[in-house]
């Protein structure tokens, strides 16, 4: 970099109120992009008076980007949660005003409506949340300081989908990035790339881009270059002189392409430029992948001509402490834990989400189903009909170069709930629903269109799946392979998405409740009412010995059907909901493969069985450390593994080796019978991969031969974290001071002193109001360093409350 450019470099930064980040540079072109999520004020006041906002000289906090409002106080005991607006502030200084320049703010997502103000006047606006936005701010700038501010909004609206009553929190704020970006007037739109035709042999790819603001055809060129993966080598180049608006450039015979798989993702650079009178006046750049698929009608998936069991899970876009404001390490460290349990398949829940999602799961290889926010609430009026389309427009629009999306999903459970008098009417609903679809089928007619739990509608879009929750909210999961026979024949293209069931993590049990002799074994179907018929979410435990059978079972039947396209668990993280405050942690959906700040739980492990292609081994469970029972009762322990044979020693002493057969029940037919001495028991389980070489894993245990009796107190403890925390532990104990392993009741911890507990997480250890889990409940408490002690205390209806000093 020479000085001139330092000196560009160093007055760009300067203009927009250091410090900034600056993303990209062409000393070249007038485009720049710069990130702008550091040094924000942010207001909490609902006004939408900008006089009175802009006059407020106390109240503004300094934030970065993104925020939201809602990131504790969903999870805290007061119900309900913030649902109004917020204010953010930021001064940028901008000495270049030139005409020949475009400043745009762009949003990558604000919930739920969002007004940008520059120097008190309004500069644009926009409705809806989950998709990005672009506001141009440029005729609003002066030359100097300039005051961003920026109102967002997520009060209860019903024109605006997601409805209320969904099962999930909609979190106010900018909750993801914001960035400037500096355009010449004369520019390229964003570019819309498609591969019309794929084959291993020979590609063909389409590039339409849209030249804004072109008022002059003298000497303007269009410039497209494709590049191999993993190379800057030019695969093709076409230059063609601009002649109208909308300009095409098509690739034919692109000769044996390297394919776009889930364990090959193989991405292309396509850079696009606009060249006048010889000199480069604008690019961008795109990745892309070539790869092709097809639902067999009535049968499996298949990608690039091969078939391809979808292994799917599904996320929701939040995280524990943060909420929906999660950075672009955390978004990306949620696809990778999702990549290495083995899925090749991801159902957006149950909207669009965040562009670095999109991002890694092009590069990590995993499919996606993205989502209309259509969840619930029927249909509505016609400004609800005009929102709703318009954010399936923008949701598809903004993410269609994507080789990894292959569905564009219209809605989630759509009739259910109606916010409107008669919105939850067929005659009503499957018009528009055919509306939405000839939309999403002009746009993008390379792609299916789908829609999950509207019988009515299953006809209209492309791929289609029905309810079936055997096992949790109706009959058992021994009946989940009646379920799929019957849908793949009902279903020309049927796909399962949402199976599973809530468990609290750390909470076990020798006997898990599977509901004989108290529901009815058979159907599968979820009710809008779930209290209408008997069922496990009812009467189960929430153990995580029930919920790894249930995994393991719906996994041997989904592993062992060829005509079967795939299922979706539900979901891979615990996660928020207003719809669930009497759970073992209130207010959350504990349905998760790990906890709500990605901690696995066992049942995370058994999706590695089927799926994984690293060696691993794990003995069920490592959150049960502490166990009982009458002696000389042998007890079943199950290993979760991908290899081939594993063999169990406990005590040092073999007892066996066996062979992995994924027809078996349970674990693959990896159990073993161990006869438990009172007191310490070791157990090691050793595997060997295809190298020859051995892993392994192993397991302390604490067993007792005397059964507890009722809980009559609770005993506080503690132990220092290696983050300088203190981990509080509240323990049911009976008369003798053993240790309630089979009490579940709900406790609540307190810091009178000393500290603050790590509350308002939902976690396992980030709740202050939380049920027990074998007798044992913790929580994180972060010490005042100038206190000289701290004084806990934990309680419920069954006991006055224990206290615990702490001297520092």
């Amino acid at each position: 970099m020479n000085m001139l450019q330092i000196f560009k470099l160093t007055i760009t930064l300067y203009f927009f109120g250091f410090p900034c980040v600056l993303v990209s540079q062409d000393t070249n072109l007038a485009r720049e992009k710069m990130l702008l999520n550091e040094n924000w004020l942010y207001l909490e006041n609902n006004s939408i008076n900008v006089e009175e906002v802009r006059n407020e000289t106390e109240y503004w906090q300094p934030i970065n980007l993104p925020h939201t409002w809602n990131n504790e106080d969903t999870m805290d005991s007061e119900p309900g949660y913030r649902r109004n607006a917020g204010w953010y502030k930021k001064n940028i200084s901008c000495l270049d005003l030139s005409k020949n320049k475009r400043k745009i703010l762009y949003f990558e997502g604000a919930n739920i409506t969002t007004k940008v103000y520059v120097n008190g006047e309004e500069a644009g606006n926009h409705v809806g949340g989950y998709v990005g936005f672009k506001i141009d701010i440029s005729d609003y700038l002066e030359k100097g300081d300039n005051e961003i501010l920026i109102r967002v909004d997520n009060s209860y609206n019903p024109e605006i989908i997601p409805s209320q009553k969904s099962d999930f929190f909609i979190y106010g704020g900018i909750t993801r990035d914001v960035w400037l970006i500096t355009l010449p007037v004369l520019h390229l739109g964003e570019p819309k790339i498609s591969t019309p035709e794929v084959s291993e042999k020979e590609a063909s790819l389409k590039i339409t881009t849209q030249i804004k603001n072109l008022d002059s055809k003298r000497g303007l060129f269009f410039k497209a270059v494709l590049k191999a993966p993993f190379s800057n080598k030019i695969i093709r180049e076409k230059t063609i002189r601009v002649t109208k608006p909308i300009t095409t450039v098509i690739f034919k015979n692109i000769k044996n392409p390297s394919l776009w798989d889930i364990d090959t993702p193989n991405l292309y650079s396509v850079e696009l430029s606009l060249v006048q009178n010889g000199n480069k006046v604008d690019k961008v750049s795109e990745k892309i992948g070539f790869r092709w698929f097809e639902f067999k009608k009535n049968g499996p998936f298949y990608l690039n001509g091969k078939r391809l069991l979808l292994r799917g899970t599904h996320r929701h876009e939040e995280h524990a402490g943060v909420g929906a404001a999660m950075s672009n390490k955390q978004h990306y460290a949620d696809i990778k834990l999702i990549k290495d349990m083995g899925a090749n398949f991801v159902r957006l829940a149950h909207y669009p989400q965040d562009p670095e999602v999109y991002k890694a799961c092009d590069e990590l290889g995993i499919l996606v189903w993205d989502e209309l926010p259509w969840c619930r609430g029927g249909i509505g009026n016609d400004t609800w009909k005009k929102n709703t389309k318009n954010l399936l427009k923008e949701m598809i629009l903004q993410n269609y170069n994507h080789p990894s999306i292959i569905i564009w999903s219209l809605g989630n459970e759509i009739y259910w709930l109606p916010d409107f008098e008669g919105g939850d009417e067929v005659i009503k609903i499957n018009p528009f629903l055919k509306e939405l679809n000839q939309i999403a089928r002009e746009l993008d007619p390379g792609r299916k269109t789908a829609i999950r739990k509207y019988y009515e509608g299953s006809d209209i879009v492309d791929v289609f799946s029905p309810s079936i929750w055997s096992g949790w909210y109706s009959g058992s999961y021994k009946n989940y392979q009646k379920a799929i026979d019957l849908y793949k024949k009902k279903y020309d293209y049927f796909i399962h998405a949402e199976y599973g069931g809530s468990s609290h993590f750390g909470r076990h049990t020798e006997i898990p409740v599977t509901g004989e002799g108290i529901i009815n074994s058979q159907g599968w179907e979820e009710e809008i009412v779930q209290t209408k018929v008997d069922n496990i979410a009812k009467v189960g435990d929430w153990s995580e010995n029930y919920i790894v059978d249930l995994f393991d079972w719906h996994l041997r039947v989904s592993e062992t059907d060829s005509t079967f396209a795939g299922n979706i668990q539900w979901a891979m993280k615990d996660f928020g909901t207003p719809l669930r405050p009497e759970n073992e942690i209130p207010y959350i959906n504990q349905k998760g493969l790990t906890d709500r700040s990605g901690k696995p739980k066992d049942a995370y492990y058994v999706f590695k069985s089927y799926w994984s292609k690293d060696p691993f081994v794990y003995i069920e469970s490592h959150t049960w450390k502490e166990r009982q029972g009458p002696k000389n009762l042998p007890r079943i322990i199950s290993v979760y593994s991908n290899c081939s044979s594993v063999e169990l020693f406990h005590n040092g002493k073999s007892l066996g080796k066996k062979e992995k057969d994924i027809t078996q029940f349970p674990a693959s037919g990896l159990n073993w019978e161990v006869n438990f001495k009172d007191g310490k028991n070791k157990l090691l389980a050793v595997a060997g991969n295809k190298e020859g070489q051995q892993i392994s894993d192993t397991l302390n245990i604490n067993y007792r031969h005397t059964i507890n009796g009722k809980p009559t107190q609770l005993s506080l403890s503690y132990k220092k974290l290696s983050n300088g925390n203190l981990l509080i532990t509240a323990k049911a104990l009976d008369v003798k001071g053993l240790s309630c392993l089979d009490y579940e009741k709900r406790v609540y911890f307190q810091c009178l002193s000393g500290g603050r507990l790590l509350k308002n997480q939902g976690t396992p250890t980030g709740s202050d109001i939380i049920s027990m889990a074998n007798g044992t409940a913790s929580v994180e408490l972060i010490p005042d360093k100038n206190s000289s002690s701290i004084n806990v205390t934990v309680l419920n209806q069954d006991f006055k409350g224990v206290y615990l000093k702490i001297v520092q």
